[in-house]
């Protein structure tokens, strides 16, 4: 992969993990998927793979990752969900003919023909966790430039960052180094 893609930022639950693909929504916005052949990247990274991808279906799949988030973002602040995301989710996921498959070892894998079963996955994932059918609990992240919709499986359904590595890392330093210079020197 290219240096100058940034990398991926995965989660382990599918569609949250998609809508992580646009990040700093309210920052310096990093667009992980810019060309299609990035899409085909993240699709393969995430058990989703596909041979090919063009500028029309990038374009679906970034419509399908923005009603996700407006969708999720919705259901964490529990205000009603927003009528044409559910209709993209709702199309997405009609129009995936990807059948699931069981491996010889017992894994499940997907059989996809193109990006749009890819997509149906993913939105079908979305339908799974936007309507409480998961354990777990929708939350937006605690970054004031991130505030990425995540899906909190921590026994006590209290985590505040979409990742530690990145978003929770980079609050925590700023609020150490805010609290030293608050520190009155010490002379000696």
């Amino acid at each position: 992969m290219p240096a100058a893609f940034p990398d991926f930022r995965l989660g382990a639950v599918l569609a949250t993990s998609f809508t992580g693909t646009l990040s700093e929504r309210h920052g310096d916005r990093v667009e992980r998927i810019p060309a299609p052949r990035r899409l085909v990247d993240w699709l393969l990274v995430s058990g989703l793979p596909v041979d090919s991808c063009t500028p029309a279906q990038l374009e679906l799949a970034k419509e399908l990752r923005e009603s996700i988030h407006a969708a999720a973002t919705a259901a964490a602040i529990r205000d009603p969900l927003p009528a044409a995301a559910v209709h993209v989710i709702n199309e997405r996921s009609a129009q995936g003919r990807a059948a699931a498959v069981l491996t010889p070892g017992g894994e499940r894998r997907w059989r996809l023909a193109c990006v749009e079963d890819a997509l149906g996955v993913i939105a079908a994932d979305a339908v799974a966790v936007i309507a409480g059918e998961r354990d777990g609990k929708l939350a937006l992240c605690a970054s004031p430039t991130c505030r990425a919709a995540f899906f909190d499986t921590s026994r006590s359904r209290t985590r505040r960052w979409c990742d530690m590595n990145t978003c929770g890392n980079r609050e925590k330093k700023a609020r150490f180094h805010a609290n030293q210079r608050k520190r009155p020197a010490t002379s000696s």
